[in-house]
C-alpha cells in the first residue's frame, strides 16, 4: 500500500511525502500551481519564461553555484511548465537532500532575475524550434480548435513577440502573485523524514502577511469542430484528430485511459496495427489524453505521405466507430487493462515516479488514491464504459481535425471523408 504524509504550513504551503525504505536516492519536487492558463493574452509565455529564468540565480547562489552544486552530488535538476503547473524537480542522493532543497527554495522563492535577455534570446530559439517541427507545431493548431481563444489553447512556450517586450517588472509581479502560499507544494519520495522538509520550507517560505492568489479563468464554452491547417512545405500532413476530453476529476478517467489503450496508447493497439503494421502508411501513430480542472483533451496523431493521407483517416474512422459501437475484440478489453496495470506497477519502482505522482495530485486538488484502489478502479471498466465513452469523445463528427502540410485543398479533401461537418463550419 501507498503511504504518503500530508502538512500545510500557516501561509498555505503544503509538504506531501512518501518514505521508501531500501533507497539511497530522493526526489525533490518544488511545483507550483501556476500555468499558460493563468495568463492573460499580454502575458503569453511568462510562466514558462519565468521558469527558465530560475535557474539564472537567486539571492544567495549564482546560475554557476546552481549548476555547480547539482554537478557534484550526481544529480539533474530540471524544471517544466505545463498548461497549469509548474515544477522544478531533482533526484539525488540522500546525503545531499538539505543541501539540494536549500537551493531549489532560493530559486524558486527568491530569484534574481538576472541576464534576462540573454535567456530571453535562449526562449525566442525554442519557439522558433517549436516552429520548426511540425510534428510539434501541429499540438498547437489542435489546442486551438479545441478551446479557441480561451488560454488553454494557446502554446505553454508562448508567443515570441511577448517574450521579445515582457518587462522585468512584469516578471517581478508575475512571480510574486503565482509563487507563494496556497500554490506551491513541496513532494519528495525515497529515503527521508518528512519533518525534515516541513522544517526546510518552514524557514525559507515567503513572508507576506496576506498571501496572493492567481486568477484563473474558468471554461464556461467550446467552439464547435473544426479545421486548422497551416501550410508548410513538407514531405508528410502532419495531422491531429482532436476534442474535448475528460477533467482530471472525472470517474471516467480510467476508462477514457483504457479507450486511448485500445485506440492508439499501444504498440498493440488498433491504430497502431492497422495504419502501421498492416498498410505500412506512417511511421508515427498514436492517441493521447490530457486532463485539466474542468476540462481536458483527446487527440490522435499521424505523420502520412500525400497518398496516404485519406486512407489513413478513413481507416481512423471505421476503427473509432468500431469501438463506439462495442465492438470489442477478443482480449482487447483485458489486455488493455493489464497494460495500464503493469505500467502502473513499474513506474512505482521510480522515487521520481512517486514524487511526481504526490506533487501533481496535491497542487491540483486531485484525489490520492492507493495502488489498490486505483487497480480496482480500473478493473471496473467495463466494455459499455468503453464504448459510451468512445461515441462521446471520439466521434468523427465531433472531432476537430488540425494539420500542417503543403496543400490545404488536398487535406481538405481528405477530411470530407473523415468529418464532413468540419468543412461546413470552417465554411
Amino acid at each position: 500500500m501507498l503511504e504518503h504524509e500530508l502538512t500545510r504550513l500557516p501561509g498555505g504551503e503544503r509538504v506531501v511525502t512518501e518514505r521508501i525504505d531500501g533507497v539511497r536516492s530522493v526526489a525533490i519536487g518544488l511545483w507550483v500551481g501556476v500555468g499558460s492558463r493563468d495568463e492573460t493574452p499580454a502575458r503569453a509565455g511568462v510562466s514558462h519564461f519565468i521558469e527558465h529564468l530560475l535557474f539564472k540565480g537567486s539571492s544567495r547562489y549564482t546560475a554557476q553555484e546552481i549548476a555547480e552544486v547539482f554537478d557534484a552530488m550526481g544529480g539533474e535538476l530540471n524544471a517544466a511548465t505545463s498548461r497549469e503547473t509548474t515544477v522544478v524537480y531533482t533526484r539525488v542522493p540522500d546525503v545531499h537532500l538539505e543541501q539540494a532543497l536549500d537551493v531549489m527554495l532560493d530559486m524558486v522563492f527568491a530569484p534574481s532575475f538576472s541576464d534576462v535577455d540573454s535567456e530571453r534570446e535562449v526562449v525566442l530559439e525554442e519557439i522558433a524550434m517549436v516552429d520548426d517541427n511540425p510534428q510539434d507545431l501541429v499540438h498547437d493548431l489542435a489546442g486551438e480548435a479545441v478551446f479557441g481563444r480561451h488560454p488553454l489553447g494557446r502554446p505553454v512556450i508562448g508567443r515570441a513577440e511577448v517574450i521579445e517586450s515582457v518587462s522585468v517588472r512584469a516578471l517581478r509581479s508575475f512571480h510574486t502573485r503565482a509563487y507563494v502560499g496556497g500554490n506551491v507544494v513541496l513532494a519528495a519520495a525515497g529515503n527521508l523524514e518528512h519533518e525534515q522538509l516541513v522544517e526546510l520550507l518552514r524557514a525559507q517560505r515567503p513572508r507576506r502577511a496576506e498571501p496572493l492568489r492567481m486568477t484563473r479563468k474558468p471554461l464556461h464554452r467550446l467552439p464547435a469542430p473544426g479545421i486548422r491547417f497551416q501550410p508548410k512545405d513538407t514531405e508528410q500532413y502532419h495531422v491531429v484528430l482532436t476534442g474535448r476530453g475528460v477533467s482530471r476529476s472525472d470517474e471516467r478517467r480510467y476508462a477514457a485511459s483504457i479507450l486511448d489503450a485500445i485506440v492508439g496508447g499501444s504498440a498493440s493497439s488498433r491504430l497502431f496495427q492497422e495504419i502501421r503494421e498492416k498498410r505500412g502508411m506512417a511511421y508515427s501513430v498514436y492517441s493521447y489524453g490530457s486532463q485539466y480542472e474542468e476540462s481536458g483533451q483527446v487527440g490522435i496523431y499521424v505523420g502520412t505521405r500525400e497518398e496516404n493521407l485519406s486512407e489513413c483517416l478513413e481507416v481512423t474512422a471505421h476503427e473509432l466507430r468500431d469501438v463506439g459501437e462495442g465492438n470489442l475484440r477478443a482480449g482487447e478489453l483485458e489486455r488493455a487493462k493489464e497494460n495500464l496495470r503493469g505500467r502502473l506497477l513499474l513506474s512505482l519502482e521510480s522515487t521520481s515516479t512517486r514524487m511526481t505522482r504526490l506533487g501533481r495530485a496535491v497542487v491540483t486538488g486531485t484525489e490520492l488514491l492507493t495502488l489498490e484502489e486505483t487497480i480496482r478502479r480500473i478493473d471496473a471498466v467495463t466494455r459499455d464504459d468503453v464504448a459510451a465513452l468512445a461515441r462521446e469523445l471520439l466521434a468523427p463528427e465531433g472531432l476537430s481535425t488540425a494539420a500542417i502540410g503543403p496543400s490545404e485543398r488536398r487535406f481538405r479533401t481528405a477530411v470530407e471523408h473523415f468529418n464532413p461537418r468540419a468543412l461546413t463550419r470552417a465554411a
